[in-house]
């Protein structure tokens, strides 16, 4: 069993403002193994970032092995985010409001980020 509790530099930084605001404590013993972590920023200061774990326990109400979190960020505000979380599934943020989405494969989530992102920023 592990507790993982998660600061940024004890201060508000524009993608901390993307996540809960509260203290945040896991405990868990979930096997996990990091299969991509990425992060990209444009000249214009927008944030790319993707993260994957594959996972030895689905993350309820999933039944895939994998936990992940996709985001385009720019100006500060999240404006495209693909994620699962316990007890919301896989669902995605776009422009605002949060929708569900259904997960195949890490293809297709790679695939509909790209395109969720390419039409916001024409």
């Amino acid at each position: 069993m592990s507790i993982r509790l998660t600061f940024i530099y004890g201060t508000l930084c524009p993608l901390a403002l993307l996540t809960t605001r509260t203290i945040v404590g896991i405990i868990d013993s979930i096997k996990a193994e990091l299969i991509l972590d990425f992060k990209y920023v444009e000249a214009d200061g927008s944030i790319i970032q993707t993260t994957v774990w594959k996972i030895s326990t689905p993350v309820p109400p999933t039944t895939h092995g994998f936990k992940y979190r996709r985001v385009y960020s720019a100006g500060g505000m999240r404006i495209v985010g693909f994620d699962n979380e316990r007890g919301k599934g896989d669902h995605r943020h776009s422009d605002g409001k949060e929708s569900i989405c259904e997960f195949f494969d890490l293809n297709q989530l790679i695939e509909g980020f790209i395109v969720e992102v390419g039409k916001r920023r024409k």
